[in-house]
């Protein structure tokens, strides 16, 4: 009987995982600044490079089902940083900040 359980369990967690993913979204990009914007419904998010407004607002409505009004994107630079003597480069990449209808919230689990 555990062994259903369990099984059951993972099919949930594996479905949670497929409803809570996108191709095109990587991460909420969790700053103070972006708390403080969520509480007015702005939320940003790190998608991948070749993503577009459009898609992002599809993936948003697709995966947290809310409508999203308004979206802003943003290319971050590439970083030189120096740790204990060594230079190395962060990787820059995208970001997308979506405004949400009125009255719309997104929770992160």
């Amino acid at each position: 009987m555990a062994t259903t359980k369990t099984k059951k369990n993972k099919e949930v967690v594996e479905e949670v995982k497929k409803v809570k993913s996108h191709p095109m979204l990587k991460a909420p990009r969790i700053t103070e600044k972006s708390a403080k914007a969520a509480e007015r419904g702005v939320y940003t998010f790190n998608v991948t490079n070749n993503a577009n407004k459009n898609e992002i607002k599809k993936a948003i409505k697709l995966v947290y089902g809310v409508s999203a009004e308004r979206v802003a994107m943003t290319t971050i630079a590439k970083k030189t940083v120096t740790r204990r003597g060594i230079t190395s480069v962060k990787q820059g990449g995208k970001k997308a900040v979506v405004h949400l209808k009125k009255g719309d919230k997104i929770t992160f689990a």
